[in-house]
């Protein structure tokens, strides 16, 4: 079954097609999850949160073919709203769970670049290369004007490839 009919029949309230939708769409919720809160446990709780929102608000979905743009809209709010929350805990540094020393050079060096850039340039290069999303898709689950995204989008880039120009002892600062 071809997902926007999935869709069409969760919005007249079929929950197996609504399981169906969910299943289709689950790895690339969790991608995006995952990209934000870099916590597996923390993914799976937002995907879940993301599924819960969904289901309870399916019926609003004008456009079936957006559904996937409209899921991690969905997913960005719950991930947005979790890091908002962080930042009114204060954890002590003693406490906070140790990331894997196993991680290749590249990924840290990739990390830290992507660090570098604002939460919306991570957001931008997210959408668009980590979940293969069109610039059109990008706009709309960002709301923004095509050609602002491409402008974003080229500054971000911009931006990344100068910081992996530069030399590893000037990454410390950003």
């Amino acid at each position: 079954m071809e997902l926007e009919e999935l869709v069409s029949d969760a919005i007249k309230g079929d929950d197996g097609a609504f399981v169906s939708l969910m299943q289709a769409c689950k790895t690339d919720l969790y991608k995006t999850a995952y990209a934000y809160l870099r916590n597996e446990a923390d993914a799976i709780e937002a995907v879940q949160e993301t599924t819960c929102r969904a289901y309870q608000s399916i019926q609003t979905l004008q456009h079936p073919e957006y559904a996937k743009t409209w899921l991690i809209r969905i997913m960005i709010n719950v991930c947005q709203t979790e890091l908002q929350k962080r930042k009114k805990v204060t954890v002590h540094p003693f406490l906070e769970d140790e990331r894997s020393v196993d991680h290749q050079h590249s990924t840290i060096e990739t990390t830290e670049a992507l660090e570098s850039l604002s939460p919306k340039e991570r957001e931008l290069i997210h959408l668009k290369y980590i979940q293969d999303l069109t610039i059109r898709q990008v706009a709309e689950v960002l709301e923004m004007p095509e050609g602002t995204v491409k402008t974003k989008l080229y500054q971000s880039l911009s931006r990344l490839k100068r910081w992996f120009e530069k030399g590893d002892d000037q990454h410390v600062s950003k």
